[in-house]
């Protein structure tokens, strides 16, 4: 028996009653309803990270000599420090996530002028197959006199298929900064 019944089934004696008793129980009963959206089963929230290869960022300014890419060369350097959200039923089949990252930009040496915009990505994954990857843009506006700056990104919604065989569980949502090749490749012989 479905568990949205299981407080409406205790009202229920099992003896015989006057018809004023019965028109009463029925009352309950069509107050317990079908249940509500809510309560048929609970809402898993997925698993949600930052992609460690594409959770920090350097970048050299362009004229930079090939391989000659030092310090002094940086324009930017930045990490993403954390992820949150929250999650909630749309509809029995529709779970909305709400995504966030914090992260922390510094300007190098060869940046000009105070403003950044960084692109970063926010990927939902079930298992290893990407079902979805959004692209967006976060700026940032170093005042003066300081060279760092920690901010959070506009949340992103999702809505994710469930159902009672496929929680929100069986999904991974990853953050992580849009690189170049070159800057993904970087990473990995840094070890992320």
């Amino acid at each position: 028996m479905p568990a949205r019944f299981a407080s409406c089934m205790r009202l229920v004696p099992y003896w015989p009653m006057p018809s004023t008793a019965v028109l009463s129980l029925l009352a309950s009963l069509a107050a317990c309803g079908g249940g509500s959206v809510s309560d048929a089963f609970p809402p898993a929230c997925p698993r949600a990270g930052i992609l460690s290869d594409a959770g920090s960022i350097i970048r050299y300014r362009p004229q930079a000599p090939l391989g000659g890419q030092d310090l002094t060369d940086m324009t930017l350097e930045g990490r993403i420090i954390g992820v949150s959200g929250k999650c909630e039923r749309e509809s029995r089949n529709k779970l909305g996530v709400t995504i966030s990252a914090r992260m922390r930009l510094a300007r190098g040496p060869a940046a000009q002028g105070r403003t950044v915009e960084v692109p970063y990505f926010i990927a939902v994954t079930e298992g290893q197959r990407i079902l979805d990857k959004q692209v967006a843009t976060v700026r940032a506006e170093f005042p003066r006199n300081a060279d760092q700056v920690r901010l959070s990104t506009d949340e992103t919604h999702l809505t994710l298929p469930i159902s009672r065989q496929k929680s929100g569980a069986a999904y991974d949502v990853l953050v992580g900064f849009q690189l170049t090749p070159e800057e993904l490749a970087r990473n990995r012989q840094r070890g992320g």
